[in-house]
């Protein structure tokens, strides 16, 4: 009797063992062994940088939803494209990168329809933006970028900008008369800093300190972490929660590598991208909590703006809604946009 049984034992183990090595099992055996897809993500700041960390946090989620079949590399610095963010959307495009994170501002020198988000004093916060970029008229020009073979994975709100100086407070846009300030190379800040009275002084970021050191500039704009980081402290007296400007990160990926990954895969990508949005907003608030009280420990003084003063910076940026249209070239959205956030004319 115990022999049967062990023959039928040993002959069920060999069933088994044929069942496994013929491919009897082939879903087990794809989901243990299946290829990673290994994805590079290109941003442009530091690893210390809001970016950084919250396409570190993407990729984390991303890999989890996927089932560990995505894999992702953070590349920061901008290095794979050299610095050069023209390059690097051409790059996303063309295939050369995998995925990339770069403001809405950046891709404005693609389709001008971008600066809509930047116009001034557009958006009064964090959630009235970020509702506008799921909003229908935020997705549609979220993804204009799929006309140049981009698919956009995920759209993600920044910190407002702040004007720090070395003058004093600014309240009122008649603080700004006479102030030598850096702006990026954009007509919108251009246009709107010289209608406050500023002076205004297009140049490159790297050149920023030093000319702050020399007093050659009086003061700069950007989000809090940016005076943080590059310790404007030692140079900048003054920072004022003016909040003139929003942006938005769009996250891109590569068309054609988006389409050849499974349906889990792309799944795993989109939920990620949602979810990080919100994951962005609450990081970037303590964040920016953090990078302020710093500021104030090595000495700048802080000042916010009252609803009255607010609406003084309001109207100035009313006062060239004719041209911000020009720059924008796309009528209908700026009246929308400018509807969404009650701000038509």
């Amino acid at each position: 009797m115990k022999k049967r049984i062990l023959s039928a034992l040993l002959a069920l183990a060999m069933v088994s063992t044929c069942l496994v090595g013929c491919g009897g099992n082939k879903s087990s055996e794809s989901k243990s062994s299946g290829k990673v897809t290994k994805i590079t993500i290109a941003v442009p700041d530091p690893e210390a940088s809001y970016i950084y960390q919250a396409a570190t946090e993407f990729a984390d989620r991303a890999k989890k939803y996927s089932n560990n079949t995505l894999e992702f590399t953070v590349s920061g610095n901008g290095s794979l494209y050299g610095g050069d963010t023209a390059a690097g959307i051409k790059q996303l495009s063309a295939g050369s990168l995998q995925m990339l994170i770069l403001a809405t501002s950046v891709y404005a020198s693609f389709d001008p329809a971008y600066n809509v988000i930047s116009i001034p004093y557009m958006f009064d916060d964090q959630q009235q933006l970020l509702d506008y970029l799921n909003s229908d008229t935020g997705k549609d020009l979220m993804n204009k970028v799929s006309e140049k073979g981009i698919t956009t994975v995920g759209s993600w709100t920044r910190s407002f900008r702040k004007v720090t100086n070395s003058k004093q407070p600014v309240n009122t846009p008649d603080d700004l008369k006479g102030m030598v300030l850096r702006v990026p190379n954009n007509s919108l800040y251009v246009e709107f800093f010289g209608a406050c009275g500023a002076v205004t002084t297009p140049m490159n970021f790297s050149e920023v300190y030093n000319a702050l050191q020399l007093n050659t500039l009086d003061g700069q704009e950007n989000p809090v972490d940016v005076p943080y980081s590059n310790k404007f402290y030692e140079v900048q007296k003054y920072i004022s929660a003016t909040d003139h400007m929003a942006d938005a990160w769009l996250v891109g990926i590569n068309s054609n590598l988006f389409k050849s990954l499974s349906k889990e895969q792309q799944d795993a990508i989109n939920k990620a991208g949602e979810e990080v949005q919100k994951w962005n907003v609450d990081f970037m608030e303590k964040e920016d909590e953090k990078a302020l009280q710093t500021l104030l420990d090595n000495g700048m003084e802080y000042n916010e703006l009252s609803a009255e003063n607010r609406e003084k910076f309001v109207e100035v940026s009313k006062s060239c809604y004719g041209k911000f249209k020009e720059l924008i070239n796309d009528d209908e959205l700026f009246d929308k946009t400018a509807e969404f956030c009650g701000k038509s004319e």
